[in-house]
């Protein structure tokens, strides 16, 4: 087999270099060296190359021990730039960061979402502040994520399933965001993007596949297969609020119930789940609020019915993908807890043969925009340094379940890699 050309050598080593620095940085070259597996000289003169090229940066100096004090390597975090937003019909949570995922400015403003509202003019009014804050101008920064409630459609860049933010509706959000703000953005699903996080920092490190259902005022679900998303042909993928199931409640509702069944949406989103609460005797005002006073008071009868109508959605979502884990996202979901989570899992291997367990996502702070900013990251650390990270979107993404030791290719046939960092 051919030997690659010395610089296809430099590019795969300063890649791995990059990628180590990504993620443990900042480190000595000493650290460097063992991380990516090249020797003393090689990585010295990767380093010296990349500082040239102005890729990394000195980050000062570790000491503490005998000896002289060792430098500190970073990636220059000024090379690319992304922005990353939460868009509720409430308000829009902004972020800016650098490249290095370092944390610029944080903006959170109420936006128009109404019908006609010009939705695209005070997005990018908020934008341009938010930039403002974190010394840039809008067009400096290299992508744009938003997450919101709804199915995008990546063949139109139509937004559906989103009658609470009707103003972003009718239009290629994507397209049209990208042209007037002369920056690319991009539009994902909000669960998907909380999948994309848990993925990366949370309770879904190291799983291949798992799926994810959220309780709160609205319902959604995000499928992971083999570390991807699972999106389908229209962005459908995960949409699981429309699904019909059976009510297994022991109680009786109010509401005539149809033959095709109740969609899942209606059965566990907070207004539902505030009824059902009634009908045991609890009195309260969200989803969230009902699980709190029900595990307070010991109402099992209410958990367990709840319980049931979340593994009867579940259910059709395990029979056909098997996953490692169901995890439970959203503020109900964070209320009910492990003792939640334990009642779900119970009834749900009464439905499915395989015995999944069920977890409760474990990020805390706003995940979505989390998410939407880890999602730019990869992009352009893609695009940029021709890496990829664990929360890469899309085809072209490397590798799956517990990322490959990093090593680097030496640079001399007679220089022998040094072995990989074992745990």
């Amino acid at each position: 087999m051919r030997a690659g050309s010395p610089r296809m050598l430099r590019e795969i080593n300063d890649r791995a270099a990059i990628e180590v620095l990504l993620r443990d940085g900042p480190l000595t070259r000493s650290e460097l060296e063992v991380a990516i597996g090249l020797s003393k000289p090689a990585t010295a003169q990767l380093l010296t190359r990349l500082e040239q090229d102005d890729v990394v940066t000195k980050a000062g100096v570790r000491g503490g021990g005998r000896g002289p004090r060792a430098q500190l390597w970073q990636v220059n975090g000024g090379v690319a730039y992304v922005a990353a937003v939460d868009l509720t019909p409430r308000q829009a949570d902004f972020v800016v960061a650098d490249v290095t995922g370092a944390v610029l400015a944080e903006y959170q403003v109420p936006l128009p979402v109404h019908e006609g509202a010009d939705v695209v003019g005070t997005f990018g009014a908020a934008l341009t502040h938010v930039a403002t804050e974190a010394g840039l101008a809008a067009t400096d920064l290299r992508r744009v994520v938003i997450g919101a409630q709804g199915a995008f459609d990546p063949r139109t860049g139509l937004l559906s399933s989103a009658p609470h933010i009707p103003g972003w509706l009718g239009f290629d959000v994507p397209r049209r965001l990208s042209r007037e703000l002369g920056v690319e953005v991009t539009i994902e699903n909000d669960v998907n993007l909380v999948a994309i996080v848990e993925m990366t920092v949370g309770q879904a490190v190291g799983l291949d596949d798992f799926v994810m259902i959220w309780l709160s005022d609205g319902v959604g679900g995000a499928v992971v297969v083999g570390r991807r998303l699972l999106r389908g042909a229209t962005g459908g993928g995960g949409e699981i609020d429309w699904m019909r199931v059976p009510d297994p409640v022991s109680v009786a509702t109010p509401k005539e119930k149809p033959r095709a069944g109740d969609r899942f949406g209606d059965l566990v989103a907070s207004p539902a789940v505030v009824e059902l609460a009634a009908a045991h005797g609890i009195e309260a005002e969200t989803g969230a609020d009902a699980v709190t006073k029900a595990r307070e008071s010991h109402n099992e009868a209410f958990l367990d019915d709840l319980a049931r109508r979340v593994a009867g959605g579940a259910a059709g979502l395990i029979a056909v993908v098997d996953p490692e884990l169901v995890l439970l996202s959203g503020d109900t979901s964070r209320a009910g807890g492990d003792e939640f989570a334990a009642l779900v899992a119970k009834r749900l291997h009464e439905l499915v043969l395989p015995r999944t367990p069920v977890g409760v996502a474990s990020v805390q702070g706003n995940a979505v925009r989390a998410g939407a900013l880890q999602s730019a990251l990869a992009t352009v650390r893609r695009d940029v340094f021709g890496v990829n990270t664990p929360s890469l979107l899309g085809p072209g993404r490397s590798g799956a379940g517990e990322p490959n030791p990093i090593v680097a290719i030496p640079d001399s046939r007679t220089e022998p890699p040094s072995p990989a960092p074992t745990n």
